[in-house]
């Protein structure tokens, strides 16, 4: 009997306050296919909750149409304005309630993390990264968003699909001891 080939749907999301991208990911068997990005713009919006208010309208609305299985999300990083890291951790907060009221289940993943997935350099430019992208899902160049934001979107979901295929193995030493008689070809 052939088994079914097993499809899954990922949304990647990179949070803004201002432009917030997203990336739907179709993984059918191993193979990646991107079905949509873009950008969730709130510049036209000046209060902060009211764009809280259209993130999660807008999330829900790509939800709907796109049924993602999971939710790639890239996790804030530490900066130097204290404000900006609050408004971005609600922006986050925000999109991540809209899959949880959906029962989607998220991963977040660290900046460096998505870039090293992708390009194999934590410190690469946005640029390099949609390149890369374009690259390796085949975009072409006309479909390409003006956004990075977008781009950075698909970015958390390709790196998720990546993830996907390598489950985390924890070593599980229990000390020096345990590491030395499980590694004894290590030991000079």
């Amino acid at each position: 009997m052939i088994q079914p080939v097993k499809e899954k749907i990922i949304l990647g999301i990179d949070p803004g306050t201002t432009i917030m991208g997203y990336g739907v990911l179709r993984i059918t068997g191993t193979k990646p296919e991107m079905v949509a990005m873009g950008v969730i713009d709130l510049r036209k919006y000046g209060n902060h909750y009211l764009k809280l208010r259209k993130i999660f309208e807008r999330v829900t609305g790509i939800i709907e149409s796109y049924l993602p299985d999971e939710l790639a999300i890239e996790a804030p990083f530490f900066g130097k304005n204290v404000q900006s890291m609050l408004k971005l951790g609600r922006a986050q907060g925000v999109a991540m309630a809209a899959a949880l009221s959906r029962d989607i289940p998220i991963t977040e993943y660290a900046p460096l993390k998505i870039k090293m997935a992708i390009t194999g350099n934590g410190q690469a430019s946005k640029e390099q990264v949609a390149d890369m992208l374009q690259r390796m899902l085949h975009i072409p160049k006309e479909e390409m968003p003006s956004f990075m934001d977008a781009t950075d979107g698909l970015a958390a979901a390709y790196c998720h699909f990546l993830q996907m295929g390598r489950p985390v193995v924890e070593k599980g030493y229990n000390g020096w001891k345990d590491f030395i008689a499980k590694n004894p070809d290590r030991i000079k």
